[in-house]
């Protein structure tokens, strides 16, 4: 087995590469990381990286290539997301027009968001069974690549694809560049003795899954599925609904203080929905490990931000 993960420098794609390997399995890693910008660059260095990447699944029995790459948020406008698109669809082309990989099994992890995509559903829990229920522009790209994916998975007898819709992920090394991540953002803040934005009522409701959790989830699922040209969709979330409330009582009893609280209105609350709950219709059938608490979660990113700050920086 070989595995490539694309987006293998960010939180979700690190996880799955600590996973990866702790598992055994055999990684690919190209020279460099995919060039958004540049279209043509783009198709130029998919098509080399995919040239190298069958070098090296003639070697084994069975692939797997794991989706976590992105530079889209919630906030983000349909033209920015256009890049990401282009992107999947190149290394989708690619690896379709190469006949040593499609001589192969193989399979396709495409990390997705739970909260995005239904974020206006009314149902009480949220389920594989839930209509998707997009309000942004993210939500309905997110939308677009699986079905990209599904459409690929159709055409070839070989391969198969899991469609993992992840509810709201955490973990040390979140980047500072990309607006998002509340515990992140939270954890940052208390250290650095800044106030705390925050634009919900404090008994919103979020699931939140560590990211190395989320990345056994993955790979859990993707193992599971024993037919080829099969899509399969799971959620994939801790299963453990938390207040804003409860979280800044994590924080305030870990850093040993209260957080500086300032609570504003912004245009991108209306976007999210109050009370989020997830629950996996395949975990009924077969249990999964525990998940991580979100104390001990939040205690080992307040570590890993420590551990920043007295370097000069954040990631």
């Amino acid at each position: 087995m070989i595995s490539w993960v694309i987006g293998s420098g960010g939180l979700l794609g690190t996880a799955l590469c600590r996973a990866l390997h702790r598992k055994g399995d055999e990684l690919f890693v190209p020279d460099k990381r995919l060039c958004w910008g540049d279209d043509q660059a783009l198709a130029d260095q998919v098509a080399t990286t995919v040239d190298k990447f069958a070098s090296r699944v003639q070697a084994v029995d069975q692939w797997q290539l794991y989706w976590a790459a992105g530079v889209g948020t919630m906030s983000s406008s349909a033209q920015a997301l256009e890049p990401e698109a282009r992107a999947l669809t190149q290394v989708l082309k690619s690896i379709e027009s190469h006949p040593q990989i499609m001589a192969k099994p193989g399979a396709i992890a495409f990390a997705s968001s739970a909260g995005a995509i239904y974020a206006e559903s009314s149902d009480e829990v949220i389920t594989e069974r839930s209509q998707p229920t997009p309000t942004t522009a993210y939500a309905r790209a997110k939308l677009l690549q699986e079905e990209l994916l599904a459409s690929f998975v159709k055409r070839n007898r070989c391969a198969s694809a899991l469609i993992a819709r992840i509810s709201t992920l955490y973990g040390p090394g979140q980047a500072s560049a990309k607006k998002q991540g509340l515990l992140t953002h939270m954890a940052r803040c208390i250290l650095r003795n800044q106030p705390i934005q925050i634009y919900v009522p404090f008994d919103t409701i979020r699931d939140y899954i560590a990211a190395d959790d989320a990345a056994e989830a993955m790979i859990r699922a993707l193992a599971r599925i024993g037919e080829p040209q099969q899509t399969v969709i799971r959620i994939v979330a801790s299963e453990r609904p938390t207040t804003i409330a409860e979280i800044v009582s994590i924080f305030k009893r870990i850093a040993r203080r209260g957080p500086r609280i300032v609570t504003s209105a912004s245009r991108l609350s209306g976007l999210y929905t109050r009370r989020v709950q997830f629950r996996s219709m395949a975990t009924q059938a077969s249990p999964s490990p525990p998940a991580m608490s979100l104390a001990v979660g939040i205690a080992q990113l307040m570590l890993q931000e420590r551990v920043n700050l007295a370097r000069g920086g954040s990631q």
